[in-house]
């Protein structure tokens, strides 16, 4: 199994190098016959000063492929892949641009910036297409064991089923057929892992020590406990162990890092979306005469209220009744001026001057309404730990999950992030944020119906 592994990993590492040198063999033509002469850049460059661009270029090529998945074959689907890849290649291209133009002291041709990122993208869809036919040729989908227990699996069921191409659940068992039976089930053979999906702590810890035993691969979902676990420091006082779970509360260089971070990043954001801003602000305006901004109470650290900022995407009378509901896919309350800023996100941009002024952050869990909180609390008490931190524009959530991810998976997903939280993380969530800026899924509103059936799940934890 581990000889399995590590020569997949090989494989992956491999293509990865392969396709981040074609990419940076497009860019190396591009300097050489197009922006590299003494004439243009004024600059004689000998063969280390040639290495040195060209290393740049790999280098952040290779950061930013790393970040977004453009690396990540077989583990994520292959569309997303590639527009992983596209992603990374803008940046760095974008990047390159001004390097060269500050190396030549003015700004260079545009065009065969342009015409070497076409051609880059042809390449990275040829290297995703045969690099995925490759990975499943050699590494086809897992057959899947799944041990559940009373909860529905049709959720979980839903998540595998759009991932075929890496896993397939062969066979679902309840946890009431018995520790024996699932356990000759989990070593005979017949699967290449097993999936643990809500069932009892004291069976699961028995499984998992059966599996491990018996080099049985496994996947679990995790409660609450499991994430805070994730985050403990262990210590080395005795001879044995110990992990501390702590009362989390960011240290002070943290957080004066991370509001330096907030001022610098919205008061940049303010410039540049400015105009951006004017033009969204008319379009409402102009189409039903109301109101530009909507204001609505939100919490944030210490369930502290302050009002957020929005372009208003619903009707006026949107909520006339006073109910805090959470809008659906097909929401008849959103305008089509709305639907269109909600869908490129520039309904969002006003709560710059909400993180200039110290409510909210760029990073942390999304502010919710302090009426939806206590629905949410009487479902998962838990739900006030996410409140440790600042609440942000964006989060662990909104990156890794979807706008219609249950409330209890999203708490686990904002623990996540507060349990292990560092600078560079925030960094990391705000480069991944500009990605999923153009992922439809992630501006879903919630199923009909599906309000009901999320409340029903909480409680079953």
């Amino acid at each position: 199994m581990k000889k399995f592994e590590s020569a997949k990993r090989l494989i992956i590492m491999g293509l990865s190098v392969i396709g981040l040198l074609l990419m940076t063999a497009v860019y190396a033509y591009a300097w050489f016959h197009v922006y590299y002469t003494p004439v243009r850049l004024r600059l004689k460059f000998y063969f280390n000063g040639h290495v040195l661009v060209l290393l740049i270029y790999f280098v952040l090529l290779s950061f930013f492929s790393s970040t977004y998945g453009g690396t990540k074959v077989g583990y994520l689907k292959a569309s997303d892949v590639f527009f992983s890849q596209t992603f990374s290649l803008l940046a760095v291209n974008v990047i390159s641009y001004f390097q060269i133009s500050l190396m030549a002291n003015w700004l260079v041709a545009v065009p065969p910036m342009i015409e070497m990122t076409l051609l880059q993208l042809a390449i990275a869809g040829v290297w995703t297409y045969l690099s995925n036919r490759l990975y499943y040729r050699l590494y086809p989908p897992r057959k899947l064991l799944l041990v559940h227990g009373e909860r529905d699996v049709a959720d979980i069921m839903t998540k595998f089923e759009s991932r075929k191409d890496k896993y397939v659940v062969k066979e679902t068992i309840s946890i009431a057929e018995g520790m024996e039976t699932i356990s000759q089930k989990a070593v005979s053979g017949a699967y290449d892992a097993v999936v643990l999906w809500d069932i009892p702590a004291k069976d699961r810890n028995g499984l998992m020590k059966y599996c491990y035993a018996h080099s049985v691969r496994i996947y679990f979902m995790p409660k609450i406990t499991d994430v805070l676990v994730k985050g403990a420091e262990q210590l080395n006082l005795f001879d044995t162990p110990i992990f501390l779970i702590r009362e989390y509360e960011l240290t002070v260089e943290q957080r004066f890092v991370k509001r330096c971070i907030d001022l610098v990043c919205s008061l940049l954001l303010l410039v540049i979306a400015s105009p951006f801003m004017l033009l969204t602000a008319l379009a409402v305006k102009l189409y039903d005469g109301g109101p530009v901004l909507y204001k609505q109470i939100r919490c944030t650290r210490g369930e502290r209220q302050f009002y957020i900022l929005k372009f208003r995407s619903m009707r006026v009378d949107a909520e006339k009744d006073g109910v805090a509901r959470l809008s659906s896919k097909n929401d008849d309350r959103i305008t089509p001026v709305g639907r269109m800023i909600r869908k490129i996100r520039l309904d969002e941009l006003p709560q710059l001057m909400n993180i200039l002024k110290g409510d909210m952050s760029f990073i942390g869990p999304r502010p919710e309404r302090p009426e939806i909180i206590e629905q949410y609390k009487e479902e998962m008490p838990e739900f006030v730990y996410r409140m440790k931190v600042k609440a942000g524009l964006a989060g662990y959530a909104q990156v890794y999950g979807k706008y219609n991810t249950t409330p209890y998976d999203k708490l686990k997903l904002d623990l996540t992030y507060i349990e292990n939280y560092t600078v560079w993380l925030d960094i990391k969530l705000m480069l991944l944020t500009l990605k999923i800026l153009f992922v439809p899924e992630s501006t879903e509103g919630i199923d009909e119906g599906q309000t009901t059936a999320m409340k029903d799940s909480t409680k079953k934890k």
